[in-house]
């Protein structure tokens, strides 16, 4: 989008810079940027989508930015901005490029105790790669092309802009402006940074020579779009692979190389594999307490090659044969291009005992998984997702049990299919959906929470019915947050008294009536045959479904091993 500099107001450049990027929505808590709001709706067909709470429209942005690959625009004034910071702070964990907008204080009354007034600043330091302000409306264009470069480049990551005026009216102002945009930017990844001859090859040979290495593969790998590059590799060499949970859709849990999700929300076929393997290759993951069972899976020591686009995580956690700082998708397919197909053979075996593995795993879940009991099993809900998750549905899991439950329980059957899962935030699931369906709106997608987990934003279930965001909620009912059990029991020395219970456990809600009353589809399960079902009518709905699954409250997600 090219021009020259002409007299325009603030609101009129943004607009134009936003509509130029390619943002399709906006989620914000008014009033903010009120004059821009206005120009928009004359001159873009961005959607400017008022929700009911700062933390969900930031978990919006998310869900947008992580399902699109663009950066979810969220916003709000100066005396939610606290809040909004919050809420980027899922996205900064997960690498979410999220460009987060606000209100800010007016120099000429600083300190003086305006209404509402605190200074925010410092707030989104934490949670942001790069933290402005716009003080005069002439910086407006150049700052808001640092805010998509920042946002998208390297590791992708949340932004932080504060417009003055505690409803941003600087955007009210005008100057000679230049509504300039760099379309390079409006998605990730903007660079391809290649790694050179000699770490590529050291690290080939190390992964040839193996007789039973491991790919273990992390988000990052699904942000360069280097599935389909990863997966030829391992074809290729005859290697497993596990996934971090930001990783999952990586691969195909079908697919004969897959042996699941790693560390503390795992699969123990996958913990299994990882800490049996004689060299582990990192691609695309921080090595984290999670995707690692704080560092016991792989055991520190575990000779290991890492891949990755930020020189600051190689090598972070564990010592390294070899390391290559750059872009997964083009480092794999040099990998690809000169990897010596023969060395595969040396490692039938190892495929073979990572295969038997798995398949012991199916073996001692299968009973909850296919289970008729009621109160339902969430094993069997996880189950039928993976039956009945279209081949191009994008599912959004929370963390806590959910994650745990569908980290370890669920398989993605289709390389279309896309999983995204909260970085750590209980309730960020259920927007994080909304946000999903507003990026890509053809797409089916589907939100696996618990109670616990909706409580936070149930709000939103009115936000998806005005907007029409037809996105799918399925809820793990269990009247509880009973993840929070085991903790009690040590606390108690074992046994809880029944005020302790009080500490995680709510009243029996029926979720489908309230979603009903809020004019989405409610739908209401008590019965494991009826789930199949409810997805399917769910899936042919025009309208936001939430279905409510009344499960066993002592079902506990297995624990992980190492």
């Amino acid at each position: 989008m090219l021009g020259h500099n002409r007299k325009m107001s603030g609101a009129e450049c943004l607009a134009d810079m936003l509509k130029g990027y390619g943002v399709t929505h906006i989620f914000h808590v008014p009033a903010v940027l009120r004059k821009t709001m206005a120009v928009m709706e004359g001159r873009t067909e961005i959607k400017r989508l008022h929700v009911h709470g700062e933390k969900a429209a930031a978990y919006m942005a998310d869900g947008y930015a992580r399902a699109s690959g663009k950066p979810g625009i969220c916003a709000a004034q100066v005396i939610g901005a606290l809040n909004l910071a919050a809420g980027l702070r899922d996205a900064w964990l997960a690498h979410s490029p999220v460009i987060a907008m606000t209100g800010g204080r007016e120099p000429k009354t600083k300190f003086r105790k305006v209404y509402q007034e605190v200074d925010d600043l410092p707030a989104f330091e934490p949670v942001t790669k790069f933290n402005a302000t716009i003080d005069d409306v002439s910086r407006l264009p150049d700052m808001v092309r640092q805010a998509f470069r920042v946002a998208t480049s390297g590791t992708p990551g949340p932004v932080h802009l504060q417009f003055r005026g505690n409803e941003g009216q600087i955007d009210a102002e005008e100057a000679e402006l230049e509504p300039l945009c760099e379309p390079q930017f409006a998605r990730v990844p903007p660079y391809r940074p290649a790694a050179d001859d000699a770490s590529v090859i050291a690290a080939l040979k190390h992964l040839q020579d193996a007789r039973r290495p491991v790919i273990v593969v992390g988000g990052g790998v699904r942000a360069s779009g280097a599935s389909a590059e990863l997966v030829a590799l391992a074809q290729a060499l005859q290697i497993p692979v596990a996934t971090s949970l930001n990783g999952k859709d990586s691969i195909s849990g079908d697919d004969p190389l897959s042996v699941g999700v790693v560390g503390t929300y795992s699969r123990e076929s996958a913990n299994r594999v990882v800490n049996s393997a004689d060299l582990v290759c990192f691609i695309g993951t921080e090595t984290g307490g999670m995707t690692t069972h704080f560092w016991t899976v792989p055991k520190i020591g575990t000779p290991a090659i890492q891949i990755d686009i930020d020189p600051q995580a190689i090598g972070r956690n564990y010592p390294l044969l070899a390391g290559i700082n750059a872009d997964a998708k083009v480092t794999l397919a040099r990998m690809l291009a000169q990897a010596e197909r023969a060395s595969a053979g040396k490692r039938i075996a190892w495929v073979e005992e990572a295969q038997r593995i798995c398949k012991e795993w199916s073996q001692k879940y299968r009973s909850v998984l296919t289970s008729d009991a009621a109160p339902i099993r969430p094993e069997r809900i996880c189950a039928e997702l993976t039956r009945h998750v279209p081949d191009d549905g994008i599912v959004v899991v929370d963390t806590g049990h959910a994650g745990m439950w569908m980290g370890g329980m669920f398989d993605l059957t289709s390389p279309r299919q896309r999983y995204m899962r909260s970085a750590g935030h209980l309730g960020w699931a259920f927007p994080a959906g909304l946000g999903a369906k507003c990026a890509c709106p053809e797409r089916p997608v589907i939100t696996f929470t618990g109670d616990a987990g909706l409580w936070y934003h149930i709000a939103e279930i009115e936000t998806a019915a005005r907007w029409r965001i037809n996105a799918i909620t399925v809820v793990n009912n269990n009247s509880s947050g009973n993840q929070s059990k085991r903790g009690f029991d040590r606390a108690y020395g074992g046994t809880q008294s029944e005020q302790a219970r009080e500490m995680w456990t709510f009243s029996k809600v029926d979720f489908a009536r309230i979603a009903e009353e809020m004019g989405a589809l409610g739908i209401r399960v008590e019965k494991a045959a009826e789930i199949g079902p409810a997805i399917e009518k769910a899936l042919q709905a025009r309208r936001p479904v939430i279905i409510d699954v009344v499960t066993d409250i002592d079902a506990l997600a297995p624990l992980a091993v190492s």
